[in-house]
């Protein structure tokens, strides 16, 4: 009788993901969309949960439907509500071709991932990456596999996201500040602040052995700090831009430095030695997470703050909007 609830309860989840995909897509009002992506990621979470994927499960609750919704929604409070209608539908020509290339995606994606499951010689994934996590340096096998069986993945991840950011910097300055937050949720950021930033720092450290990670625990503390952001728009004044753009690539900095130390020792480029792996892996999601989190800060603000553009962040007072005056 469990297994029939359980069975009745995934196939309710596989349905309403794929009917909230097509919603999504498919309605015709930006704030309605916004809505059903972020509970498009809400079901995701849960799915990847089912299929006992806790990393993916966090990330996706965190990242996918947390950070990405606030963005959204920040960036929709920029147009004003004439504009929120999306273009009428297209053509039905152009939505057949965009269909088919969808469908085509699907099928090359799900071959990719069948044949993927198992190597040439018949042995699964899985099996590989349990028989050489002990040289690993931890004993999470999703921390084995993205920081040191497929490092050059997670480091080219690390360069898609500063490439995002760098761009969403170009674009244009930074929002206009909320004009004053609520007494709740400057109630909510006095307790929830705190908590997140220990959070993020649990998970930082917890990802050796167990779910969690850099890209999870960056974006706890990315939403630390939006949730500051919110309450006061002003929190990020101060602080030394400077600062801003070492944290903004010291991820991708120090995964660099250590695969050419890596080199120098007669090893390939981040070919960890068993010895140090453990040590190196932390190091570089220490790095990681201070760069996650301050990329997803400044993509939520959607621009350059004020100064950003300055040698000297004192300059910025005389230079409204990072501009001469």
């Amino acid at each position: 009788m469990i297994d029939l609830l359980w069975s009745i309860f995934d196939i309710s989840l596989v349905l309403l993901v794929l009917f909230l995909a097509w919603a999504t897509c498919s309605t015709q009002d930006m704030m309605r969309a916004v809505t059903l992506f972020i509970a498009l990621g809400l079901i995701l979470a849960i799915i990847w949960a089912r299929l006992k994927a806790p990393d993916l499960a966090l990330a996706e609750a965190v990242i996918g439907a947390g950070i990405s919704g606030a963005l959204l929604l920040s960036a929709i409070k920029d147009y004003p509500s004439t504009t929120t209608e999306m273009p009428s539908r297209r053509s039905s020509l152009v939505e057949w071709i965009i269909n088919g290339m969808t469908l085509g995606l699907v099928i090359i994606m799900s071959w990719a991932v069948w044949h993927g499951l198992y190597m040439s010689d018949g042995v699964r994934l899985s099996e590989q990456v349990m028989s050489h996590l002990p040289v690993s340096g931890v004993s999470n096998p999703v921390t084995a596999v993205l920081l040191n069986f497929r490092a050059y993945d997670t480091l080219l991840e690390l360069a898609v996201v500063l490439t995002a950011v760098l761009t969403v910097l170009n674009l244009n300055h930074k929002r206009a500040d909320v004009s004053a937050a609520s007494a709740l949720l400057l109630g909510m950021t006095r307790w929830l602040v705190p908590l997140l930033v220990v959070t993020s720092g649990y998970l930082l450290w917890v990802g050796a052995h167990a779910p969690g990670g850099a890209f999870q625990a960056g974006a706890m503390l990315a939403a630390a700090m939006i949730l500051l952001q919110l309450s006061n728009p002003s929190s990020l004044q101060g602080f030394n831009l400077s600062v801003l753009r070492s944290l903004l690539v010291i991820g991708i900095f120090v995964f660099v430095l250590v695969g050419i130390w890596m080199m120098s020792l007669n090893q390939d480029f981040l070919a960890f030695n068993p010895a140090w792996a453990g040590s190196l892996i932390l190091i570089i999601e220490f790095a990681a997470t201070l760069s996650i989190a301050t990329a997803l800060t400044l993509a939520y603000l959607g621009g350059r703050p004020m100064g950003w553009e300055s040698a000297n962040p004192a300059d910025s007072a005389t230079k409204p909007n990072g501009k001469p005056s």
